[in-house]
């Protein structure tokens, strides 16, 4: 059983097989598909993609749960679907650094969406990732249409590194200084985390 970390307003759980289908219901959404560069895929591919990445070392997903949306008490274990809002994820595909994760964040629910779910969830993530994994540099990759996450990700010191032109796309980076781990540090403390 992976780690669940709550914080003042999400919840991230590891994404389980309950999840799916809400999530390939997301996924038939043209603009979620475009925002995030995805594939559709079929329910039975969604469901090979959920065992794959949860069987991957290279990455780490959480389901992201609206805290007022779950029902009752939090129950680890539970999968709250009814609290689904999005997904955060890291990878470590950086062969050449291993202290490097890409990042990403998606609040697929409209409603859940202007409300602080998306940043509270990178803040937890890159916290969760710097004290299990020993991250030092997030990178992020934003389709260039996609102003809202570039936003967020700029309001959290990320910072351009390069351009895209084939894929239309911005990759932004964080390197962790040590006013930053203790910043990350200090959200710990405000994160409980579930084994």
């Amino acid at each position: 059983m992976r780690a669940c970390l709550e914080g003042k307003k999400v919840i991230l759980v590891p994404y389980m097989k309950e999840h799916v289908p809400k999530y390939h219901q997301w996924m038939q959404d043209p603009a979620l598909l475009q925002a995030t560069g995805s594939e559709p895929l079929t329910l039975d591919q969604e469901y090979e993609m959920q065992l794959s990445w949860t069987q991957d070392p290279n990455k780490r997903t959480f389901i992201v749960l609206d805290k007022e949306m779950v029902d009752g008490d939090f129950i680890q274990g539970h999968p709250h679907v009814e609290a689904m809002v999005g997904d955060v994820n890291i990878y470590m595909n950086d062969l050449d650094d291993s202290q490097m994760a890409e990042i990403e964040i998606m609040i697929a629910e409209t409603k859940s969406r202007g409300k602080g779910l998306g940043k509270e969830a990178i803040l937890m993530m890159m916290a969760f990732a710097i004290e299990t994994l020993g991250i030092h540099v997030f990178r992020a990759k934003i389709g260039e249409s996609n102003q809202a996450s570039l936003n967020l990700f700029r309001k959290l010191g990320f910072e351009e590194a390069s351009y895209s032109e084939i894929f239309k796309e911005v990759t932004l980076e964080l390197p962790i200084t040590k006013p930053k781990h203790e910043e990350l540090l200090g959200l710990i403390g405000n994160m409980v985390t579930h084994m």
